[in-house]
């Protein structure tokens, strides 16, 4: 069983790192290819693609030019420390042993617009290039051409290697935006595919409030890792914060989970 979650635009290159202990990206030559082409923008052009403020583009344009393919926890660090978005908040690795680290590395996958898949220990290096950015490159107009069904078939390596260390059917928790999870092409992927959704008391009602919903998928993955689940059926029972399981709601493979404990207004 895999876990799969966005990346975050926040980043954490400052904070004390919980381990030395780190990998590099699988795709890293592909990213160095597409920084070569962001190394061509300019700040307008970035502000532009990215519908960021010049300041923002001014930052992300240093990035393109510093970034370089020689990766050390000197100019690089591992990418689950590294983020720090709302999902991030949620799974809160400050506590993390070196046990939920390694878990965490075998079972949780970060897709990314410039590394396309992470594992969490692999070292990346400053960058913001979100998964649907229209990004030319070669004779591709966006990323998710450019990525096209690798993502898919690396993911489909990583859940055979899991299932068989488990014996068990291969599964594909899916904890990822919409945006992200576009790249991968579920027709092609040999596992089945669960998404959870998370609904919070809204004045009486049930609904997808954005906020609690991405730090609620990180929850659920600190949950999977800190209790080291590897059968998919073991998260309904999930119940940080106040969620649980609603099996009213649920269908074969979109998951429920509701919070009634604390009513937001």
């Amino acid at each position: 069983m895999l876990t799969l979650i966005s990346p975050a635009k926040t980043l954490d290159f400052q904070s004390p790192l919980l381990t030395q202990t780190h990998t590099l990206p699988i795709f890293l030559n592909d990213a160095a290819r597409l920084i070569k082409d962001c190394k061509k923008l300019t700040i307008a052009e970035i502000a532009k693609l990215m519908s960021i403020s010049p300041k923002l583009a001014e930052q992300n344009y240093d990035r393109f030019q510093h970034w370089h393919a020689n990766f050390d926890l000197h100019n690089a660090r591992q990418a689950i420390l590294v983020f720090k978005g709302d999902v991030y908040k949620g799974l809160d690795v400050d506590d993390f042993n070196d046990d939920d680290l390694q878990f965490a590395q075998n079972h949780l996958r970060i897709l990314s617009g410039l590394y396309g898949l992470l594992r969490p220990l692999d070292l990346i290096q400053p960058y913001r290039l979100e998964m649907g950015i229209r990004l030319k490159n070669g004779n591709n107009s966006n990323l998710y051409q450019f990525w096209d069904n690798r993502l898919t078939d690396e993911l489909n390596q990583a859940l055979n290697s899991s299932s068989a260390q488990h014996k068990i059917a291969n599964v594909l928790i899916n904890l990822a935006s919409n945006e992200y999870f576009k790249a991968i092409v579920p027709t092609h992927l040999d596992a089945t595919i669960i998404h959870p959704q998370f609904l919070d008391n809204s004045k009486g009602e049930y609904k997808v409030i954005s906020f609690y919903a991405k730090k609620a998928r990180g929850l659920m993955s600190r949950f999977i890792i800190k209790n080291k689940i590897t059968h998919y059926d073991d998260i309904k029972a999930f119940d940080l914060e106040g969620y649980q399981y609603d099996p009213k709601r649920s269908t074969e493979f979109e998951w429920y989970f509701i919070r009634d404990h604390k009513v937001i207004k």
